[in-house]
């Protein structure tokens, strides 16, 4: 998956084998059909993840930067690597969750697929509309807080005039 960035919201029905479909624009940026194999594994807030291999050593690597034998590194390494799962997307680009991911999750037979970044979040549908009911009457502030502390500064475009060259020697 490299540099791909996963974005958007997708509301997915599961199937009686506990399957769903991962939008094509998703699965191409997770190189299905080359790489037809993710992770899925325990997720926040009560949700689950999906990542490729690439992006789950990625986490890997970021969480081996800590202290191995510092205890929440420890804990959390048991707690996410013990339930992580490979899963095979098939050829309707289907995955099937198990079952044991779909109670820690409370999953039911609406999901919403969210594209965050460098994975995939899976949602009970419920669960997503209540988080995002708490969470977004306060956007302003966690975005706020998020980038508190960082040098970040929106992409802009130089404009000059046309008396100005734009390259002066």
């Amino acid at each position: 998956m490299g540099n791909a960035l996963l974005t958007g919201t997708f509301v997915r029905s599961l199937d009686e084998k506990q399957r769903f479909s991962i939008p094509k624009r998703l699965r191409d940026l997770l190189g299905h059909p080359e790489m037809n194999l993710v992770y899925i594994t325990p997720g926040t807030d009560r949700s689950l993840a999906l990542y490729t291999e690439e992006s789950l050593r990625q986490m890997g690597d970021q969480l081996s930067a800590g202290s191995p034998i510092g205890q929440d590194v420890r804990t959390f390494s048991r707690l996410f690597y013990a339930q992580a799962t490979c899963l095979e997307i098939d050829r309707q680009g289907r995955v099937r969750i198990p079952p044991e991911l779909m109670q820690l999750a409370s999953l039911g037979t609406e999901v919403v697929l969210l594209g965050v970044r460098d994975h995939l979040e899976i949602w009970d549908r419920r669960s997503w509309q209540s988080y995002l009911d708490d969470k977004l009457p306060s956007f302003d502030d966690i975005a706020e807080s998020a980038f508190q502390g960082k040098n970040f500064r929106a992409a802009s475009t130089e404009v000059t005039s046309p008396s100005t060259p734009a390259n002066p020697r």
